[in-house]
């Protein structure tokens, strides 16, 4: 029986370390998104437009992307358990500066050094859950992570919008700053000592892509995909409001079920990576350009906007852990570092998808959005058939 308990508490424990990091991915990324839903209040208490309050993502996702490379490479000899108790640190003492800042430049200058904070914690996170766990279970880790993205979709931003309506938009982000908190101390608790890995300094880390060309061609296949996709989910519902006359329950209602649609498909792709990771990626990347054909075609009804929004967000969940563990064959020697010029390529092509997707809403629009995500996922359909057939089976 002690032969059991100790076999089951050492099975247990990483699993507890996994969830620890999903956790955290949780609130990362809740504390980056939850201003969407906080724009008219905080801008109305802060006396500023509600353009300019929408700066509190925008530079959150700009220092995110930009930094995380060079703040990895600074930081390659720390211990990374040591390394994300900081950072959440760093995410609870910000989300408490927010709550009592007096005025907007400080509220600003903060989110800025939270999306270093969170910049770092998509380069590291996903490895690390990787390293808690034998290594034939890697891949499933790395979705759970994943699996958080949704999570925070479905559950965390219209949380933070219902305790806003219920409180006000400080008291929001001091309940945030609470759970930040809790994390930090499950992290501590649970996740054992993780020396770094494969230290990198930043010369090296920026020259990977030109050495490495099949890292190269995941990061191109990777900027290709968020363009495309954030280019036309950023405006899906005003799409789905002039094409299926939505109302509002029905825009969130949808949004819920794309949410919960990529929950599964990271889980899906938690099986399959291990045994064809090519073949899930093309499916994945084939799935995200039939969906937006589809909502091209059938989502003028409500039946058709659910369908299509359901296949949406299982293709991304596919193409999200898809592309971890492609970064991860691509440079397992240097995989952080690989990590970090992700999280830069990622975060890059979010903001330049927006933004290009703005410009098409303008001047031919929403639908020529939504032509420009099907244009560009599809461009990343065709690199990923493209590539040889010599990465290896095994992701992890």
């Amino acid at each position: 029986m002690a032969t059991l308990d100790t076999r089951s508490q050492s099975t247990l424990r990483p699993w507890l370390g996994v969830s620890a990091i999903t956790a955290s991915l949780f609130v990362f990324l809740t504390t980056e998104l939850m201003p969407v839903g906080l724009l008219t209040p905080v801008s109305a208490s802060l006396g500023i437009s509600v353009g300019t309050a929408g700066l509190m993502v925008t530079l959150y996702g700009i220092s995110a992307g930009l930094g995380v490379p060079f703040i990895v490479a600074w930081t390659r000899r720390v211990n990374r358990r040591v390394l994300l108790s900081a950072l959440l640190a760093v995410l609870t003492l910000g989300n408490v500066v927010t709550a009592v800042s007096p005025n907007y430049p400080l509220v600003l200058t903060t989110r800025l050094v939270m999306g270093f904070a969170s910049g770092v914690f998509w380069a590291i996170g996903v490895s690390m859950a990787m390293r808690l766990v034998p290594e034939r279970h890697a891949s499933r880790a790395a979705a759970v992570v994943m699996s958080g993205i949704s999570v925070a979709a479905v559950v965390g931003i219209p949380l933070g919008t219902v305790l806003e309506s219920l409180t006000d938009w400080r008291t929001t982000f001091l309940i945030w700053a609470g759970l930040s908190a809790l994390v930090l101390l499950a992290v501590v608790a649970v996740i054992p000592s993780l020396p770094s890995a494969n230290a990198v300094p930043v010369r090296e880390v920026f020259l990977l892509p030109l050495r490495n060309a099949r890292l190269r061609t995941v990061l191109l296949t990777v900027v290709l995909f968020v363009l495309g996709h954030f280019g036309a989910y950023t405006f899906v519902r005003p799409y789905l409001e002039e094409s299926a006359s939505a109302t509002p329950f029905f825009v969130t209602a949808v949004l819920m079920v794309y949410g919960v649609g990529g929950a599964a498909g990271n889980l899906i792709a938690g099986y399959t990576v291990n045994r064809n990771l090519r073949g899930s990626s093309v499916a994945g990347c084939a799935g995200l350009v039939a969906s937006l054909l589809s909502l091209l075609t059938i989502g003028h009804g409500q039946a058709g906007a659910i369908v299509s929004l359901a296949l949406w967000g299982v293709s991304f969940g596919v193409v999200q852990l898809c592309q971890v563990n492609m970064t991860q064959a691509a440079a397992p020697d240097t995989f952080e570092a690989a990590m970090s010029l992700n999280t830069m390529a990622y975060n890059t092509s979010i903001a330049i998808g927006a933004l290009a997707g703005g410009l098409f809403a303008d001047h031919l629009g929403v639908t020529g959005v939504v032509w420009f995500g099907v244009a560009l996922t599809a461009a990343s359909l065709l690199l990923t058939l493209g590539t040889r057939r010599r990465a290896p089976r095994t992701a992890a």
